[in-house]
């Protein structure tokens, strides 16, 4: 999967002219944490509610209210974006994307193609875009857990088991403790069928495997 395929598109920037004070009612708005500075169609850097804080923070301790509602009427965005950026670009990986907001440390990540913001990538993009689907958050079915059973010999016999009491398998991945040397496979079932979700563990527990059948996905 793509950056492309999971960016919003829709992205809210602010010019380096900004005041923060706009800035800040702009993220207010909308309920961002950040906003990227876009002069001439080309990103400049990124300001985060964290640095209008921070800039807003000297006027408050030292100014009157009338002086610090002046002040920061006055202080564009320039004064305090962050200009060392970290970006990714829409044809690299959504894993090889999340690596670099990793490795950085940041909460997301513009997308720029030619110098020019196409997307944005947050953590609510894995979430809602990539986990969510994975997991079958919201989704009708059940999920069963196959414990232990997350080698290919393995999988390949509880995929039999479900072909034969014909289910349809929405998602499947295995899952564990870093430290385990065999995973659990966590197989998302389309079916609440409670005689065929019975039948399947029935006899995955006659192979000698420990099953669950999660009530609420």
């Amino acid at each position: 999967m793509l950056v492309r395929d999971i960016m919003t598109t829709n992205v809210v920037t602010v010019s380096s002219e900004t005041t923060i004070m706009d800035a800040r009612k702009i993220m207010e708005a909308h309920n961002f944490e950040r906003l990227p500075v876009v002069d001439k169609s080309m990103l400049v850097g990124i300001v985060t509610k964290t640095l209008l804080q921070r800039a807003a923070l000297p006027a408050v301790t030292t100014l009157n209210l009338w002086d610090i509602s002046y002040l920061l009427a006055r202080i564009t965005v320039r004064k305090v974006m962050k200009t060392s950026l970290v970006t990714v670009t829409p044809d690299m990986t959504a894993e090889a994307a999340a690596t670099i907001a990793q490795r950085h440390h940041v909460g997301a990540t513009p997308v720029v193609e030619d110098g020019k913001v196409v997307g944005i990538l947050t953590a609510n993009d894995y979430f809602y875009k990539i986990l969510n689907p994975l997991l079958g958050i919201n989704e009708s079915g059940k999920r069963i857990i196959v414990y232990e059973a997350g080698t290919p010999d393995t999988i390949c016999e509880v995929m039999q088991i479900v072909k034969k009491e014909r289910v349809a398998v929405k998602t499947e991945y295995t899952a564990g403790k870093p430290e385990a040397n065999i995973k659990d496979l966590y197989v998302h079932l389309d079916t609440e069928d409670v005689s065929k979700l019975t039948a399947i563990k029935e006899q995955l527990t006659k192979l000698g495997l420990r099953v669950d059948i999660q009530e609420h996905i």
